[in-house]
């Protein structure tokens, strides 16, 4: 069973490490940073990440690294060092073991790679009595009119999903980190309700995909489709930013607003088969973002 202090502590060490990746983390440190000894805190980072502290530290350095290499024109051993690796070929042999492709070859070409996505865990176990002292969520929505031209999307189906938990229990959790990767990408990743005009039978409804030109000429990871998205207007729905730990209360609140609202109040009707409806990645600081394709009424 989740402890809260637990989980507390090991967000406070991840919190330390994405602050300081460009220092020499040592487990005392992280320790420190816990309120727990040394063996206690590297067993309750292994308990609540299912990764050690320095192999989430290692992974984290190269996936930065990766975006690094992908977007600035620097030297490999300039990057690598910056990302406390000793030499070039410890970094390169890193790189390697971790994306499979050495760092000059991914600097050459940034085929999709899958980067390295952090969550902090304290926020899937604050419950009970913690919640009650947080402040009551708030019930705005944002509405807005948006243009969308016309696009690629790169993305991967599932099976049978409806929603991002079954979606992730059928395909796993890395589809994001190669999303993120694509360097062409118009925007940050999204998940995806397909509708059924590009669903084939035994396809998944929810999916992952990143939006990209669409003159867009690079390489598919494996298993993904490219699909062209025709331009389209959609209303973009944004609630007010939310504390974290309180992710399962606010999402659905807002969708329920969401799937309530009339669009006849932006002169407008619901266009199901006009493109997907999309879901940015759920981030407390800006709210739930959610995307519905609609087409103006004559």
């Amino acid at each position: 069973m989740a402890n809260l202090e637990h989980a507390a502590a090991v967000t406070r060490m991840q919190m330390y490490i994405e602050e300081n990746l460009d220092k020499d983390i040592t487990l005392h440190i992280l320790a420190q940073q816990a309120g727990y000894s040394p063996w206690h805190s590297a067993k309750m980072f292994k308990e609540y990440t299912n990764t050690s502290p320095f192999e989430y530290i290692r992974k984290l350095r190269l996936s930065r690294a990766a975006l690094v290499l992908r977007d600035e024109q620097l030297r490999v051993i300039d990057v690598a060092l910056d990302f406390v690796f000793d030499s070039h070929e410890g970094f390169t042999r890193a790189f390697r073991k971790q994306f499979g492709v050495t760092p000059k070859s991914y600097q050459k070409k940034t085929p999709p790679i899958p980067l390295f996505t952090p969550y902090p865990v304290e926020s899937y176990y604050l419950m009970g009595e913690e919640r009650e002292k947080l402040p009551p969520l708030s019930k705005n929505l944002h509405v807005r009119l948006i243009h969308f031209p016309a696009r690629k999307l790169i993305f991967l189906r599932g099976e049978k999903a409806e929603s991002y938990i079954e979606y992730a229990r059928e395909v796993g959790c890395d589809v994001w980190g190669i999303l993120a990767s694509i360097k062409e990408a118009l925007y940050e990743p999204v998940g995806l309700w397909l509708p059924e005009n590009i669903r084939p039978a035994g396809a998944s409804t929810y999916a992952q995909g990143v939006e990209v030109p669409i003159d867009y000429q690079g390489m598919i990871p494996e298993g993904f489709e490219l699909l062209t998205l025709p331009a389209c207007t959609m209303l973009l729905f944004q609630g007010d930013p939310y504390d974290e730990s309180r992710f399962d209360e606010a999402i659905p609140a807002v969708m329920h607003q969401i799937d309530r609202y009339d669009p006849q109040e932006n002169n407008c009707q619901w266009a199901e088969n006009e493109a997907p409806r999309i879901q940015l990645e759920p981030q407390g600081y800006r709210g739930y973002i959610e995307a519905r394709p609609v087409y103006f009424n004559l």
